[in-house]
């Protein structure tokens, strides 16, 4: 896509509202709920479905919005993930038992230094390396993804140098302005950091650092503002949980009444508004609804979180919720094709991937069939993607018309499978649950009742867009093409 940009270029803010979607949005908007969000609709574009990379974890979203690019070139590969280099597994915080029994020293250093510092590819760049580079300026509030080229240190409690071994006066390299919960503020208040706030990571605190920089005239060229709380909400309350959708338009009522009125606001900015993954419903039967990776694989010894690897483990366990990667020690002993024998017996998994040469395969729980496919080829997918593709497409909803691959309940998916499965090195297989289910291994969370995500199904993946302040819009809906929009707007 060609991008006109206008020769005046305004400040860019963007807000990321973890787990929001269309159906309860347009519910909220329609019984006048939400008047900041159909405001900033009304006024701009809108789009219903942005596709989220896989998993639909929001450490991956995020960095594919920072980055341009799916794990198969960032290389983060989920919120969970096994680190073969380092026969270890990385967790950026998916529960405090699993953070607890891997060792809160290492869960830490990953969190706040490895994470941004190592973890990412250095071949890409970041949304702010690329604006700086520029001679420009960006801010990051709150997001959990900031790699920039600016040094930050973060104010860390006592109680952490005490009784960690993380070192404390060293850098992590942000955006130019940076706030990081209670750790790092631009503003220098101290308000909503309190442990029962998160320690700051809460839409009070991201509100009040914007504010800040809207007031003190430092608006830079970008500023991506996290807001998490609408995501707890749903994970408890199910995918239409409407207050949550009303108590975060609060929050951009607030941020737009800075302004001397609403008009000023979106005059004077380009506001894009995004969720970053959506969230499947999962059944209230707390025996139908969690899947026990633990029992699936009962017959093989599967590595325990607080004593890492041992010589005679088989298998690890990386659950991202309604997504898991599988790990084979040694495929020698225990090959890829035993695991997914195994698997495959679980009929509430939908999608079972591996790479077997160069192709990816990809098949069902309790159901006959197989489909694989490769790049290259000449089927084109809507993205201008070629692939060569063979066997059951029905297995990921795939239907082909002459030369031209559709996708039904899995957006993007021949990209989003190929791109976790080349997103870092290891012997694995990944499984994705149908809505209704999600994985638990040794200290999963579990949102019995409510809502979850990581898996491949629309329900996980597709999320609103609002653009407001430009007639411009990514050259596909996906999140992969957030970042090149940006910076054409920036110019």
């Amino acid at each position: 896509m060609v991008y006109i940009v206008s020769l005046q270029t305004k400040p860019i803010i963007m807000l990321v509202i973890d787990t929001l979607m269309d159906p309860p949005l347009q519910e909220a908007i329609k019984g006048d709920r939400a008047p900041a969000l159909k405001f900033l609709l009304e006024k701009g574009k809108y789009f219903p479905d942005v596709v989220s990379p896989f998993p639909t974890m929001s450490v991956n979203v995020d960095t594919t919005i920072l980055t341009g690019t799916y794990c198969n070139e960032h290389q983060l590969p989920g919120l969970v993930w096994f680190n073969s280099k380092e026969k270890r597994l990385v967790n950026y915080g998916s529960h405090i038992r699993e953070l607890w029994k891997l060792g809160i020293s290492q869960s830490l250093e990953d969190i706040l230094f490895n994470m941004n510092g190592s973890h990412i590819s250095k071949d890409v760049k970041t949304i702010h390396e690329e604006i700086e580079r520029k001679g420009k300026k960006s801010a990051s509030i709150n997001a959990l993804i900031y790699r920039g080229n600016s040094p930050h240190y973060y104010n860390l409690p006592k109680l952490i140098t005490w009784l960690t071994a993380i070192k404390k006066d060293r850098p992590t390299f942000a955006s130019a302005a940076f706030t990081y919960g209670s750790l790092k503020n631009i503003s220098g208040s101290t308000r909503f950091q309190r442990l029962w706030q998160r320690f700051g990571f809460n839409n009070s605190f991201s509100v009040q650092e914007l504010t800040h920089l809207i007031k003190t005239d430092q608006l830079p060229a970008f500023t991506i503002v996290y807001f998490p709380e609408l995501d707890q909400r749903v994970h408890k309350y199910g995918r239409m949980d409407i207050q949550g959708i009303e108590k975060v338009d609060r929050y951009l009522q607030k941020l737009l009444n800075v302004y001397d009125t609403w008009e000023d606001a979106i005059h004077q900015n380009i506001w894009i508004t995004i969720g970053d993954n959506g969230q499947a419903w999962i059944d209230s039967n707390r025996n139908k609804a969690l899947i026990d990776l633990r029992k699936i694989f009962g017959e093989y010894d599967i590595m325990k979180l607080k004593k890492g690897v041992q010589p005679q483990n088989q298998i690890v366990l990386a659950v991202n919720e309604r997504m898991s990667y599988v790990y084979t020690l040694d495929k020698y002993k225990l090959s890829i094709d035993e695991l997914v024998q195994t698997v495959q017996t679980e009929e509430r998994i939908d999608v079972i991937a591996w790479r077997r040469g160069s192709h990816i395969v990809v098949r069902a729980g309790k159901k006959e069939g197989e489909l694989r496919f490769r790049k290259g080829g000449p089927w084109i997918d809507p993205y201008n993607q070629s692939w060569d593709i063979e066997g059951d497409l029905s297995l990921l909803n795939l239907t082909v018309k002459g030369k031209n691959i559709h996708y039904g309940d899995y957006p993007d998916a021949l990209e989003r499978l190929y791109s976790s499965l080349y997103s870092h090195q290891g012997d694995f297989i990944i499984v994705s649950a149908r809505p209704g289910y999600e994985f638990i291994g040794e200290g999963s969370p579990t949102h019995v009742g409510g809502a979850s995500h990581g898996g491949l199904h629309k329900q996980d993946s597709l999320v609103p867009l609002v653009v407001t302040g430009t007639n411009l819009q990514p050259s596909y809906l996906r999140m992969k093409e957030i970042k090149e929009w940006i910076l054409s707007l920036i110019g």
